[in-house]
């Protein structure tokens, strides 16, 4: 009831009831004043307050028949709409439109207008959003197939580059090694010897492109050294590296950070598979004070740092780098030729 009588339909009342009451007032102390000064003898004490009382009746009656019936009925029919209407636009329902009830503009009449064009213009914007969607779905689906594209000329150029002239230069030494088996053998054993290095550096260079082709991923709520020791378990099936591995056990690490740490370490590895030719393969992740060190090391045949560019290595190499800047670290890394080759990353400590 309390709330009830808060509504507008009684607002209306009781404002027409404050102006009878203050219209009351004032003809009271008109009346009074002229019986005071001029005491004429048609005006007496019964007739004031008969007439008081009867002007307060028929004011009370009309005050409740305006609020209920005219005024108060007809601005609570708007605001009504203008509920329902507000309601629509929250549900999504921007085509909803408030019918005028008469010609006459007041103040209700423009603010269902504005919330017309309000509509108008949500169900534009919602337009233009479905279309900014459509075109970033057309965006994706053009920029995945240029990445399969991509990929697969890459693909096709190590395999041309890398297996292709190793399995051309095994076939070479074979035949060669082949005819000078009978004249020859000493030359022979030195042709067949090569071949095996070729058909190991072939092998080499399959399993990277493996490491790739079918990579290990960090699964939901796994951690970051596990996912590496899935790797490398994975590796040590296929290859005579043997791996040492330091991973401090980090629970609040943040999930891209452990994403891109394991993507490094995925990229060095298929670097030390292709291209070391090493034994040995040391993998640490420390965390130390405000930051997370990572090192990789292993013990294969290294590189002239300079002579680096150009190289089929580099790509690697500048992703891993990229991937280090990503989350704000530094990326450094020393080699030289028969001293294997060492990556050093230093990260800002990130939580979760």
């Amino acid at each position: 009831m309390k709330q009830r009588w808060r509504s507008v339909r009684f607002s209306f009342i009781r404002l027409h009831l404050y102006n009878l009451f203050l219209t009351t007032c004032i003809l009271l102390a008109i009346i009074l004043s002229l019986f005071v000064i001029w005491d004429p003898e048609w005006l007496t004490a019964q007739s004031i307050f008969l007439f008081i009382g009867l002007y307060l009746i028929i004011g009370f009656i009309l005050s409740l028949q305006a609020g209920f019936t005219q005024i108060g009925n007809l601005l609570k029919m708007r605001l009504d709409a203008i509920s329902i209407q507000i309601k629509q636009f929250a549900n999504g329902n921007y085509n909803s439109k408030i019918s005028k009830i008469h010609e006459d503009v007041d103040e209700t009449d423009r603010i269902i207008d504005e919330l017309n064009d309000l509509g108008d213009k949500l169900q534009r914007q919602v337009q233009s959003l479905q279309r900014m969607a459509d075109e970033k779905a057309d965006y994706a689906k053009s920029a995945h197939k240029a990445a399969v594209i991509e990929e697969r000329q890459r693909i096709a150029r190590d395999l041309h580059d890398a297996v292709s002239q190793e399995l051309f230069g095994l076939a070479m030494l074979s035949e060669t090694a082949l005819k000078l088996f009978d004249k020859n053998p000493a030359t022979a054993r030195e042709q067949m010897q090569e071949a095996v290095h070729s058909a190991h550096q072939a092998q080499a260079e399959m399993r990277a492109l493996l490491l790739h082709l079918r990579p290990v991923y960090l699964t939901s709520g796994e951690t970051l050294e596990e996912g590496v020791q899935k790797l490398i378990d994975a590796l040590e099936q296929k290859s005579n590296l043997t791996f040492q591995v330091d991973i401090d056990e980090m629970p609040d690490l943040k999930e891209v950070v452990e994403e891109h740490l394991f993507r490094i370490i995925q990229e060095s590895l298929s670097n030390i598979l292709r291209h070391a030719n090493a034994n040995i393969v040391k993998i640490e992740i420390k965390r130390k004070q405000d930051e997370l060190y990572v090192r990789i090391e292993d013990d294969g045949i290294g590189f002239e740092s300079e002579n680096q560019q150009g190289n089929k290595a580099s790509y690697g190499l500048k992703t891993m780098k990229e991937r280090s800047e990503e989350l704000g670290g530094t990326f450094a890394i020393r080699s030289r030729q028969g001293q294997g080759t060492y990556i050093h990353i230093r990260i800002p400590n990130q939580g979760s």
